[in-house]
């Protein structure tokens, strides 16, 4: 209704139908529920499985066993990836370390033809990478060994696994998190690479242990963008 807007008789006339204030009010109310429920179902979405990776198993040149090598044979993680203690990249085993055991076992075994074709033409293996951060995430392995952040802590019990996954979600959140309070994940340095590693079962002994530890390995709680974003 506006002012100086009158029917014949000089009544105020009426411009718009009374529905249209309920009209008016569901479509506000039903915009901001959508919104709500657009902004979790993004949210939902991008924690999946389809955007992080996590829990996928991506196709090998060669469907490698951890779960063989690591629990069944006993391998030592650092026997393949030998610079994770020195370097910010753990490392790819180059086909010379597969061939040091497969030049006399499995010879003849079709599921490593790919093994042997590398070998033999001095080409490498182009194996996917699992645990693979973005490029504008700076990550050093070395630095993570050192303050006693065990292997399992970020690639779960490989020892577990037939086909290797990506444990955690790698998202920033996740990282952040261990950042914010790194002691619940901090280890022994030579405990590290034992993936079967667990602290004291007794609350408060697990607490003075990790506290040991903080302080013996100058562990500090870095937040700041730069630590990551360089």
């Amino acid at each position: 209704m506006f002012a100086g807007w009158e029917d014949k008789g000089g009544r105020p006339m009426q411009i718009f139908h009374r529905s249209t204030n309920t009209i008016a009010k569901v479509s506000i109310f039903g915009s901001i529920f959508f919104l709500a429920i657009f902004a979790w179902v993004y949210s939902e979405l991008l924690r999946s499985s389809y955007v992080t990776g996590q829990g996928v198993v991506k196709k090998q040149p060669v469907p490698f066993s951890h779960q063989h090598h690591v629990a069944g044979l006993g391998l030592d993680c650092r026997y393949c990836h030998t610079s994770v203690e020195r370097s910010a990249f753990a490392g790819i085993p180059p086909t010379e370390t597969c061939m040091n055991c497969h030049r006399q076992i499995w010879t003849n075994a079709e599921l490593l033809d790919p093994i042997r074709a590398s070998y033999r033409d001095n080409i490498p293996v182009q194996w996917t990478r699992i645990n693979d951060l973005p490029d504008y995430v700076y990550f050093n392995h070395s630095v993570h060994i050192a303050k006693g952040m065990g292997c399992v802590t970020c690639h779960g019990p490989v020892n577990k696994m037939q086909l290797t996954f990506q444990h955690a979600s790698l998202q920033m959140e996740w990282c952040v998190s261990c950042h914010r309070d790194p002691a619940p994940n901090v280890r022994p340095r030579d405990e590290v690479f034992n993936i079967d590693w667990q602290p004291p079962a007794d609350a408060g002994e697990a607490h003075v242990l990790q506290a040991k530890l903080v302080k013996q390995y100058n562990v500090r709680s870095l937040t700041s963008c730069s630590t990551c974003h360089r």
